[in-house]
């Protein structure tokens, strides 16, 4: 096949033979590059004469590439899977997950205690019990005199701390991920037994940089595909720390700091809201809506029961409180001057106290109420 470089041989075809005998072809190489480098036009003659043929206009598949072969229905139906891991059951499972919240509302306490159960086999979260494994922290806004310092916190006069636990700290310098961030974690990865939790606290620390007018988006979603797509194929969890907005929005999750690129591609999306509530979805991640409590002296989070019976249980308190204090019958509208709540909840709250077996409130009148 002769070429004329511009008349024979079509744009496309020229760069997939380049592609193929050219080791330093740059992605996108064509003709120009080729030349620029130093090569002749009869050099690349000489590579299209020992190329197998191409047809002019066509693209085909490349010479030493395999086909693209799409997999049969049939033969997924009888593939058998590892059940999935919960690294933290029934919060965190394997795959990609975002942590979000507030600042200094407790995310770092929370998942460094997670970390410590998982390196040791032990509890976190009150009573979740975790299967022990290899963790590694990477806590890269500390540095080891403060990681040390929360870690003794956590652990007490425990004599040995876990050896399943490893770290990285601010001054490791930890490469961006696309500079060599998850060359750091597949290398990890291939130098423990059982690689179980990766947590990286902050993404922000890591994420990759833009490319010159990249939408955020497109970075976001770059950024956390490569974790997504580690994560699921060595079959670990990985957990990136986040912050949320200062605006409210209609759905929790919105408040999240990030695009839709980020959100879109994690496995699992846990937020903290305030520091009472613990939500949670995913893919493989049952919806939770969990009520928490912070330990102030342990700085240990510990779940206390799904959120919405807590916000009713508390709600029924501040009733009864206010009920108590005014020392003579209340309406519902005089319920809700006093404690702030809606007239309408409080309604539905006294017809549910009325009910209690001994009932906790009674009538007093007409559209009155007083504690027993």
């Amino acid at each position: 096949m002769t070429c004329q470089l511009s008349h024979g041989v079509c744009k496309t075809v020229r760069r997939l033979v380049l592609r193929d005998h050219w080791p330093n072809c740059p992605k996108g190489g064509d003709v120009s590059d080729y030349l620029d480098a130093g090569h002749t036009r009869e050099d690349l003659d000489a590579l299209i004469e020992q190329a197998k043929t191409y047809t002019p206009g066509t693209t085909g598949t490349a010479p030493g590439t395999k086909p693209i072969k799409a997999h049969g229905g049939e033969a997924l139906k009888h593939m058998t899977f590892a059940p999935i891991k919960y690294v933290v059951p029934s919060v965190i499972v394997e795959g990609l997950t975002i942590l979000a919240g507030k600042p200094k509302l407790g995310k770092s306490w929370l998942m460094l205690h997670a970390a410590i159960a998982v390196a040791r086999g032990g509890f976190t979260l009150g009573n979740i019990h975790c299967i022990e494994g290899d963790v590694l922290y990477c806590s890269l806004e500390d540095n080891q005199r403060r990681l040390q310092s929360r870690m003794t916190k956590l652990l007490g006069m425990v004599p040995d701390w876990p050896k399943r636990f490893h770290y990285f700290t601010l001054s490791d310098d930890f490469p961006r991920l696309n500079n060599g961030g998850l060359d750091w974690l597949k290398e990890w990865i291939d130098s423990v037994p059982e690689p179980r939790l990766i947590v990286i606290d902050t993404f922000t620390t890591v994420r990759a940089q833009k490319k010159g007018n990249q939408p955020n988006y497109d970075a976001d979603y770059e950024s956390g595909k490569e974790l997504q797509k580690l994560a699921n194929e060595r079959g670990i969890a990985i957990v990136i720390v986040y912050h949320l907005r200062k605006a409210d929005a209609d759905d929790a999750y919105d408040t999240i700091n990030a695009t839709l690129g980020l959100t879109g591609v994690v496995d699992s999306v846990l937020m903290t809201s305030g520091s009472v509530t613990l939500f949670g979805r995913g893919r493989d991640l049952v919806e939770i809506e969990k009520g928490l409590e912070f330990n102030k002296n342990a700085c240990t989070w510990t779940i206390m029961g799904d959120a919405a019976a807590i916000r009713l249980t508390k709600e029924r308190e501040v009733i009864l409180d206010a009920l108590e204090e005014a020392g003579g019958p209340l309406g519902p509208n005089q319920i809700a001057a006093a404690t702030g709540m809606k007239a309408t909840n409080i309604r539905k709250l006294l017809g549910k106290l009325l009910k209690e077996n001994p009932p906790l409130i009674k009538k007093a009148g007409y559209g009155k109420y007083e504690k027993v």
